[in-house]
């Protein structure tokens, strides 16, 4: 089960790229790494080293002012392309708490939400700013998931939107099972109870004279 998601305080690191897709994330010659714990290191692999595995110098997450960043703020469209959910494994083994962007691919989205990964939905013009402040280093960010807040230093407030059933399992850290019986749990039992009466009796063998 993931971990309940209630609150987020960190720095923010700009990623200025719309469409990002999760072969970008994280390539498809790193899906057969199947552990989680790990995968980090692969994240936006392209961008972050040559073909003979050297780092490249200047990509934002490298960079020693956003090193230690929780919340990334990307451009239109992230997180688009095939449903592999160790893209969004990818990042929070990196250390990334948070997405902020106007828009998302919704399988990424949809595997964001399983794992506690809270993708954040703005107006562009709100996240380009945000992206711009962010670029200066040394932009921290509070995010209340309850309140479905993001506070700025110096006391600036903006607003964001969660769907009910996303909030509710974010905060109480539930994965699919859970959220299904939680929602569901007395209905499905109740049904089963009633199956239960029209089961036929066990026939036992008769033994031959």
């Amino acid at each position: 089960m993931p971990e309940p998601v209630r609150r987020i305080v960190g720095k923010a690191a700009p990623l200025e790229m719309d469409d990002v897709d999760t072969d970008q994330i994280i390539p498809a010659q790193f899906l057969k790494v199947l552990s989680r714990k790990g995968l980090g290191k692969y994240l936006f692999y392209r961008w972050r080293f040559d073909e003979e595995g050297r780092p490249k110098e200047g990509f934002v997450l490298d960079r020693k002012e956003f090193r230690d960043a929780v919340i990334l703020v990307a451009g239109r469209n992230f997180g688009i392309g095939s449903s592999r959910e160790n893209a969004v494994w990818a990042l929070m083994d990196f250390g990334i708490r948070c997405v902020i962007a106007s828009s998302f691919g919704d399988i990424f989205y949809g595997n964001s939400v399983k794992n506690g990964l809270l993708c954040v939905r703005l107006e562009e013009e709100v996240v380009k700013r945000l992206r711009s402040e962010a670029a200066k280093g040394g932009l921290l960010l509070e995010i209340d998931v309850e309140a479905e807040t993001i506070r700025l230093p110096g006391g600036e407030t903006i607003n964001f939107k969660l769907e009910p059933n996303v909030k509710r399992r974010l905060l109480e850290g539930l994965d699919e099972i859970e959220a299904t019986l939680s929602e569901y749990g007395e209905r499905i039992r109740a049904y089963e109870a009633r199956m239960e009466r029209f089961k036929m009796p066990r026939q036992t063998a008769t033994p031959l004279e």
